[in-house]
């Protein structure tokens, strides 16, 4: 298995690109336009057709990159009353 380092590599932040959105390479495709497109049922094959530039692992950094966005995000129940 890849150490996870080397994935996150992949995304990149550059204020000159995309106003700062997280970007997979310096590429002008952003993690988040792809993780709505796999959301709506793309397939990665269809994203490699659609955006050849792309590799089969920026997809697993996309991913990885998402998972580290919410890892730290806790939901507390409020009591009503």
């Amino acid at each position: 298995m890849q150490s996870p380092t080397p994935l996150l590599d992949r995304i990149t932040t550059d204020p000159r690109i995309l106003a700062g959105k997280p970007v997979v390479r310096g590429l002008r495709i952003s993690v988040e336009q792809l993780l709505k497109a796999l959301a709506a049922g793309q397939t990665e094959a269809d994203l490699l057709a659609e955006y050849p530039e792309l590799e089969l692992a920026d997809f697993r950094a996309v991913l990885l990159f998402a998972a580290d966005a919410v890892q730290g995000q806790r939901v507390y129940r409020l009591g009503v009353g």
